[in-house]
């Protein structure tokens, strides 16, 4: 039985993986370090934390299953490499954006979460429709007779 990788789907996913234990691990401390609790307990830096974790968990599982959905109906590509890499990277730009640590990194992220969202839901969208329709044989029912 063969098995397809997905290699962009799979560098993805553990990438955005990692990318999410580091948020969450972001958050658990400012948290910890506000006294602990729900919400976000006054605290700015906790917060824009916990607002980052939010959005890269609002993002990043509809992509990855463009990607995947793609990938699997095209097989590998480098403009499906260089989508996925831009959309991690935005992921690593909006928190940081979040704390000014980068300033423009919550627009970057902002911007190429929304961009690579729309162009790879539209080019999966497209994809039926620019596929060669399938030839469907139709069998004639058997003559009487």
């Amino acid at each position: 039985m063969a098995v397809a990788l997905l290699p962009i789907t799979l560098s993805a996913a553990g990438i955005a993986g990692l990318i999410n234990v580091w948020l969450a691990l972001r958050s658990g401390r400012s948290r910890a370090a506000a006294g602990g609790g729900l919400g976000h307990l006054g605290n700015d830096l906790l917060l824009a934390r916990s607002r980052s974790h939010t959005n890269f968990a609002e993002y990043t599982p509809v992509v990855l299953v463009l990607i995947g959905v793609i990938e699997l109906a095209e097989g590998s590509s480098l403009w499906l490499w260089i989508v996925a890499g831009l959309f991690l990277f935005g992921r690593i730009a909006h928190p940081l954006g979040m704390e000014n640590r980068f300033p423009q990194g919550r627009f970057i992220g902002t911007i190429l979460a929304l961009l690579v969202t729309l162009g790879l839901g539209l080019y999966a969208l497209s994809l039926p429709l620019r596929a060669a329709p399938a030839s469907v044989a139709i069998d004639a029912p058997p003559a009487r007779g």
